[in-house]
């Protein structure tokens, strides 16, 4: 059968848009290598115009410089129109790789809420609601059980706030009692309970003058400013 209708021919897939791109920018350094070394030839006849005299050498050199020239304006012709196709494929290629990030952005969005469908379907805000209600009738019940625990034994149940509040008042009063007197708390005041040395009949203290024994009884002895006999100081006479 391949005999007869032969054997199908294995096409080559199509260049892409960077394999054209690469091709042509291969193209268009060859040609711009050639222009730089017309370029490099031109110098050397214009050199060579200035060097020599007017006449048939100086025109020959002046035709060859002119076909030297007319070459550079080809290629140069050349690489423009090379350099104004990569432009337009590299447009191409800009376009093509934006339509690529687009497409893949518009995957990634389907498949983040197909995902998020999924989700929504396992959350409702109903169970949200009946949890957030749960947790505060929790907290309630911590809150009593704490103050269950720190409250203290030796308070008896059966005391009236009213009493207590009576008791309250009249420390309130008693303190304001003591505080009449221009202001001053009993413990400043001065005392007035009556001196029980009073009642008591003591001799009355000394006055810092003894008598001394032996001494003569109409003269006095002599004493100095604490109260002691004064010692005779000896005559300074010789």
């Amino acid at each position: 059968m391949k005999r007869i209708f032969g054997a199908k021919n294995n096409k080559e897939p199509p260049p892409s848009i960077q394999d054209a791109s690469d091709r042509i920018n291969k193209r268009g350094e060859s040609v711009e290598d050639k222009v730089k070394r017309l370029d490099a030839e031109l110098c050397k006849y214009k050199d060579q115009i200035k060097r020599t005299r007017p006449g048939p050498a100086q025109e020959a050199i002046k035709a060859r410089a002119m076909r030297v020239l007319k070459q550079k304006k080809m290629y140069e012709g050349q690489r423009d129109m090379l350099y104004n196709q990569t432009f337009n494929l590299d447009q191409v290629s800009f376009a093509a790789e934006g339509l690529k990030d687009a497409q893949q952005t518009m995957t990634a969005l389907k498949s983040a809420n197909k995902e998020l469908k999924g989700m929504m379907k396992t959350v409702k805000i109903q169970d949200i609601d009946n949890l957030q209600d749960e947790m505060m009738d929790l907290m309630d019940v911590s809150s009593e059980i704490q103050e269950t625990l720190g409250r203290s034994y030796n308070v008896p149940d059966d005391i009236d706030e009213d009493d207590l509040m009576g008791e309250l008042d009249a420390l309130e009063a008693d303190m304001g009692n003591e505080t009449e007197a221009d202001g001053v708390p009993s413990y400043l005041q001065p005392d007035t309970e009556p001196d029980l040395d009073e009642g008591l009949d003591l001799p009355p203290p000394p006055t810092g003058r003894t008598q001394t024994t032996g001494a003569q009884p109409g003269r006095a002895q002599a004493e100095d400013e604490w109260g002691l006999p004064a010692v005779p100081r000896a005559s300074l006479r010789g």
